[in-house]
């Protein structure tokens, strides 16, 4: 069922193209993470879930997997066209806390988020500040071809690489108009490698440099353990499609600094083969941010009734690279699709998995295959995995192994599931869940007796406590909060 080319859309280059790995038998990955300065909302998430889908396809197919995701305690500014506050200090001076106290706390957080979603570690969390000595060894390596000096720190010449911005489309200055200017550089978008620490002023995270002390900026730190972790050039690198106009454009600039390469018609000069991104999660009010409208992160879902992974399938019946839009009803439908899953699933548990291959389930091995070849199609794959569930006729141990085999890559984790699981009690419920079905076990008694005024009264009553009875609900599932 592997034996399908992979196919992946390549940002840089704009095309599919197949998977053709740099070393033999192995599959090289760093996702841009997470800056630890605040809770990450659910479009945060939305990458991880992408990145571990990818990753997962990736160990299917038979390849050794190195994936590498970074944890960002420093450098990175309030606006990431490469001005503003550094966001970690912001946020210490706004908690009056350590800004290590900040990092740690809401890297905690990021990895419960990481975990409820069902998302595999990677081979390494890469924290930025583990790094820094490397940092200035690299922009000590690239500072003479490529750097220059003012009083507020050094800056990278984006005029000495060739084909700056291919990635994001936007070499104009009218394409980097929301880059702030910064008085004294010479291109409007040359951007901070090292940010000196104002006369002054003392910074919680600052060392010492040949520039003054300071702090890197925000792209250095994945050029850097991109190359030291990985090696350059290495397989993919993923990110959010916001990552693509700035951010990564700058980290290709420094990596063919550091590589003394050539132009990007070359992919493998921008230090790695392939670049992918997902697309936005968005709400009607737009692209959703931590300043904007109902700050939803997962744990926002969890509080109103929704189990984590009821979000993981609203991910995967999209494309990755469609924007995505949530609503609350949108959830709803996702959690009722798993909740159907898990219950023909739940038939399955007491099966022993036995070989997939068998003929009887070819065709639909394959159409998976062919979906999550083409560029990670979850939304078809999804539909093989639940035509496999509904198959007929077929032994329990076999249809077993072949969920197994297509839940290892979607990562529902279905076998490890029940419906009691997702059956979450709102943060707010003012009922029992005991009292709930003592109250439905009198309705269904007044039902019998055809005392529809009771079973009415009943009902009303539970909807005053906000429990609402789901009669005929072809799911089994007779109420929800």
């Amino acid at each position: 069922m592997t034996d399908a080319p992979l196919n992946l859309f390549n940002s840089l280059t704009r095309q599919l193209e197949e998977f053709r790995p740099v070393h033999e038998g192995e599959a090289r990955v760093y996702s841009c993470g997470p800056t630890v300065y605040n809770y990450p909302h659910i479009g945060n998430m939305r990458a991880y879930v992408f990145a571990d889908v990818l990753g997962r396809t990736l160990s299917w197919k038979g390849y050794e997997l190195t994936h590498i995701i970074n944890i960002t305690d420093v450098g990175h500014l309030t606006d990431d066209g490469d001005a503003g506050e550094d966001k970690m200090e912001k946020m210490a001076a706004a908690k009056a806390q350590s800004i290590w106290d900040i990092a740690k706390h809401y890297t905690e957080a990021y990895w419960a988020d990481v975990k409820a979603l069902n998302i595999r570690e990677p081979a390494k969390w890469s924290v930025a500040t583990d790094y820094i000595d490397e940092m200035i060894d690299f922009a000590k390596g690239i500072a003479d071809r490529h750097c220059y000096e003012l009083d507020t720190g050094l800056y990278f010449d984006v005029s000495t690489v060739a084909d700056y911005g291919r990635l994001a489309r936007a070499v104009t200055e009218e394409g980097e108009g929301r880059i702030d200017t910064v008085e004294g550089k010479r291109n409007a978008a040359d951007f901070a490698i090292w940010r000196k620490t104002p006369a002054g002023e003392t910074r919680q995270m600052e060392w010492d440099s040949p520039w003054g002390k300071g702090a890197p900026g925000w792209h250095l730190e994945c050029s850097v353990m991109g190359e030291k972790l990985l090696g350059f050039p290495f397989d993919i690198h993923t990110g959010g499609i916001d990552h693509r106009e700035i951010h990564h454009p700058n980290e290709i600039a420094q990596n063919q600094a550091f590589c003394g390469c050539g132009g990007l018609d070359v992919a493998t000069h921008s230090g790695a083969k392939i670049w992918m991104h997902n697309n936005f999660l968005v709400e009607r009010s737009g692209k959703m941010s931590k300043s904007s409208g109902e700050f939803l992160r997962l744990q926002l879902l969890i509080d109103k009734g929704y189990h984590p992974l009821a979000y993981r399938m609203m991910c995967l019946q999209a494309h990755y690279r469609s924007e995505l839009e949530f609503s609350w009803a949108g959830l709803g439908a996702a959690l009722t699709r798993l909740k159907r899953i898990v219950m023909a699933a739940e038939k399955l548990q007491d099966a022993s998995a036995r070989d997939a291959s068998h003929p009887k389930f070819a065709a639909l091995r394959d159409k998976f295959a062919a979906a999550m070849s083409d560029d990670l199609n979850t939304a078809v794959a999804l539909v093989s995995l639940e035509e496999a569930l509904a198959m007929k006729k077929v032994d329990a141990s076999v249809k077993r192994a072949v969920i197994e085999e297509m839940d290892q890559v979607l990562g529902l984790g279905l076998f490890g599931l029940t419906r009691t699981d997702l059956r979450i009690r709102p943060s707010d419920a003012r009922i029992t869940e005991a009292e709930i079905e003592a109250e439905l076990f009198r309705r269904k008694e007044a039902r019998v007796a055809k005392d529809f005024a009771a079973s009415d009264a009943i009902r009303e009553s539970l909807a005053d406590s906000g429990v609402e009875v789901m009669d005929g609900d072809p799911l089994g599932w007779e109420w929800k909060l």
